[in-house]
């Protein structure tokens, strides 16, 4: 059971580390790493430390053009950078992008499914389908599926951000898609703790073909992916103060990429696969009864086998989809 896996490593890394620490004994040339959001924010600076590293980065957008003129920011890098096309909340677009990877033929060693949305306005995308959810799960869901013969020919570190966010909300089988009336905040949080679920039972399939996946927690960090949240919002919840000074627990980007870095990377996660990290570490299950329960460990229902095998087989109800059927 991946719940009985959560057990911390004394990595050595914490929270204030960066992707130059965390990958400073690796050589990643000629590897290639695919970084899905990885024009924006932590995906930014990840895509920046991976390529830095020495490996080859393919970064799917939604905004490709744009997503050029970023990245052309990085400079040269031991590593090339390139972008493609995809639309996370067009279903069609993430198989797209997926049957490309494969067609291409090149081992994918490294997956960071980092793109996602939070707490928007009620939208839905695909068959009505609720668009946390559809484009932080599904989508990664139908790409990393379509990708599969790549990933395995590359024996792939997956790494899928989730988040703290997962504490809101286990899946809601009874009304995935809020048709009984939408909370941005509930949708957050099931979405979140899909991801995690997706990492538990990606990795429960794939371990035999020398696929580990691991869910990450990357901390508070203040990026675009509260484009959608007002100031006054942010001030009540604790974040920042009315002067804007960010809470000291917030991560600059770049520390926030240092766990996708390291599950990316660290020998210290071999022979593993399944479990939610942060700060650069397996996370504990969440103490109920600690004052920071909000904050610390993973949630029993992020980390349940069953759990994550229900949530596979309803993924591929909702999308068809299924590199293991």
């Amino acid at each position: 059971m991946p719940a009985d896996l959560q057990n911390p490593l004394n990595s050595g890394f914490g929270m204030r580390s960066t992707p130059s620490e965390v990958i400073a004994d690796a050589d990643l040339s000629g590897k290639l790493a695919v970084v899905t959001g990885g024009y924006s924010g932590l995906g930014f600076e990840t895509t920046k430390g991976l390529a830095e590293a020495g490996a080859d980065v393919i970064v799917p957008a939604r905004r490709p053009d744009h997503a050029r003129e970023v990245l052309a920011g990085l400079g040269d890098t031991k590593g090339t950078v390139t972008v493609d096309e995809m639309d996370l909340g067009d279903l069609a677009s993430a198989a797209g992008f997926g049957e490309r990877m494969a067609a291409a033929g090149r081992p994918v060693d490294i997956l960071i499914n980092n793109a996602a949305i939070m707490a928007c306005p009620e939208t839905r995308v695909g068959d009505g389908w609720e668009a946390q959810f559809a484009t932080n799960h599904l989508g990664h869901f139908v790409m990393t599926n379509s990708m599969w013969p790549v990933l395995v020919d590359g024996g792939a570190r997956v790494v899928v951000l989730s988040s703290t966010g997962h504490k809101l909300s286990d899946i809601r089988y009874d009304d995935l898609q809020f048709s009984a009336g939408y909370d941005k905040w509930q949708a957050y949080g099931q979405a979140k703790t899909a991801n995690a679920l997706f990492a538990v039972q990606l990795d429960a399939l794939g371990k035999a073909a020398g696929v580990r996946t691991f869910a990450v927690h990357p901390g508070g960090i203040m990026t675009e992916l509260q484009r959608h949240l007002p100031h006054e919002e942010m001030i009540a919840m604790g974040w920042m103060d009315a002067e804007g000074n960010l809470n000291e627990l917030f991560k600059t980007p770049e520390q926030g990429a240092s766990t996708s870095t390291w599950a990316a990377v660290s020998s210290q996660l071999d022979g593993l696969g399944g479990v939610y990290c942060d700060n650069c570490d397996i996370a504990p299950i969440e103490d109920p009864d600690s004052p920071y329960a909000r904050f610390v460990g993973v949630k029993p229902y992020a980390v349940d086998a069953d759990n994550a095998a229900r949530l596979w087989n309803l993924s591929v109800e909702l999308t068809g989809v299924n590199a293991f059927g």
